[in-house]
């Protein structure tokens, strides 16, 4: 299992954030060492949490969403159309001025610095750093506007010269090559608000619950510890079980959907009811729990908006403590997220 941790990020003219902001998890060496922390393999101490507190309007959002756009844009941005535009959104103030952004990373035993420039229109300079006895560039990728191409320059990325010119303006150069296994885990849940496609767990949907039963239905131990923890913090419950029902499609009848229901004993009965009529707190728990399971099994970051929304507040410390326990977060996974002032 390869190890990821985030060490800092920094970024500037993104959405309200026009001047540049950094954010720095690393810690000093002669911090105590607790069970928040852990020691990345290039021996730097890190934090495995970070809480984002401030009331509606003061920017939370705006200060975790850069993570959750390199990821997509390292990870996934090659399946953009050609002609379609970087979803980035730059201050009001400075429209046609480039948004940045830059991390700091652990992986693979090695340290590595990523840097973007870029526009909606196009990646202006995107480059990858590794430090060896200083920090030296794997790839450096910079548009010329006047040859309306790019000028590459690599070390040991691999990808063929002729293969380089066809990265489209609109993609990731590390995306174009995914065979280069940069593991860049995140998962993240933005606001109940957000048009993205995870609905959070004020939106207990019947096409949210699918999502989330989709995805333990692939990961059984997943779904085992999920069963476990929301056994334990529900004293009503005694399990959940995972059905595939048909959809009621006239057009394909045979279609099927997952869904969850609820056990539960009572006077030595079991009966089990839908999950949509259980609690908020128990269908916050089981929407959020898919996204974190998924970080603390294979390692990586978790980015949660609104942390504590729809949730139990004795919900609250159980879920953060699966990423103090070592037990639980045997890969040093991390956790991002942001609450208001008065929930948490």
């Amino acid at each position: 299992m390869v190890k990821f941790m985030l060490h800092s990020y920094a970024f500037s003219n993104f959405q309200s954030f026009r001047e540049r902001t950094e954010v720095d998890l690393t810690l000093s060496r002669k911090t105590a060492l607790t069970d928040w922390m852990g020691t990345a393999p290039t021996g730097e101490r890190v934090s495995k949490l970070m809480a984002v507190i401030g009331p509606n309007g003061s920017g939370k959002t705006a200060l975790l969403k850069p993570m959750a756009f390199m990821a997509w844009f390292i990870g996934q941005s090659f399946q953009q159309p050609p002609d379609a535009t970087i979803p980035v959104a730059p201050h009001f103030m400075a429209p046609n001025d480039p948004t940045e952004f830059e991390a700091v990373v652990d992986f693979d035993d090695k340290l590595w610095r990523y840097v973007l420039r870029l526009t909606p229109e196009r990646v202006l300079h995107e480059a990858l750093y590794l430090k060896r006895e200083r920090f030296g560039y794997v790839f450096m990728r910079d548009w010329d506007a006047e040859s309306r191409s790019y000028v590459v320059k690599q070390q040991d990325f691999g990808l063929p010269a002729q293969e380089a010119r066809k990265v489209r303006p609109n993609v990731s150069f590390i995306s174009w090559r995914p065979s280069l296994g940069f593991p860049w885990r995140c998962a993240w849940r933005p606001r109940p608000s957000s048009p993205r496609e995870c609905a959070g767990p004020d939106a207990h949907g019947r096409a949210s619950h699918a999502g989330r039963c989709a995805h333990f239905s692939d990961h059984p131990d997943q779904q085992q510890r999920m069963d476990q923890l929301l056994t334990t913090w529900d004293l009503g419950l005694s399990g959940v079980e995972l059905r595939e029902v048909p959809l009621n499609n006239p057009q394909e009848p045979s279609q099927t959907v997952w869904m969850p229901f609820c056990k539960h004993r009572s006077h030595g009965a079991e009966f089990r009811l839908p999950f949509a009529l259980e609690s908020s707190g128990t269908q916050g728990a089981f929407v959020l729990l898919a996204r974190l399971l998924e970080a603390l099994e294979n390692g990586g970051l978790a980015v949660i908006d609104e942390f504590e929304n729809g949730l139990h507040p004795h919900m609250l410390e159980p879920i953060l403590d699966l990423f103090a326990n070592p037990a639980t977060n045997p890969h040093q996974a991390q956790l991002l997220f942001t609450c208001t002032p008065w929930r948490c």
